[in-house]
């Protein structure tokens, strides 16, 4: 099997609302890391520019992934940031390609 890595930013458009995102952060964490086939679950915000967060995600597989795509499709953390932009890649056995979180499309 191969891992899914996903790697990019998530982008506030305001302090206000990076600090809502940081306040979620570790509860999203904790929920994601204990996740089966989550390997690497990070999320730092910048020092630099405080409105961008460095995501990192490492799955065992794409079946480990799908499901946690499931699991925060209806958590607080999805209500909570849904609308802020992203800015993704994500890396699998079909290579490396821009991935737009399932249901952003519309938004």
């Amino acid at each position: 099997m191969t891992q899914v890595i996903l790697t990019g930013f998530l982008i506030c458009r305001s302090l206000d609302e990076s600090d809502r995102v940081a306040a979620l952060l570790p509860d999203h964490i904790r929920a994601t890391r204990a996740e089966p086939g989550c390997l690497v679950f990070e999320v730092l915000r910048s020092m630099a520019d405080p409105v961008r967060f460095a995501v990192r995600e490492v799955f065992a597989c794409r079946a480990d992934f799908d499901a946690h795509l499931q699991r925060i499709r209806q958590s607080p953390w999805a209500r909570a940031t849904r609308g802020i932009p992203r800015d993704y890649m994500l890396t699998d056995s079909a290579g490396q390609r821009r991935f737009i979180l399932p249901g952003a499309e519309a938004e």
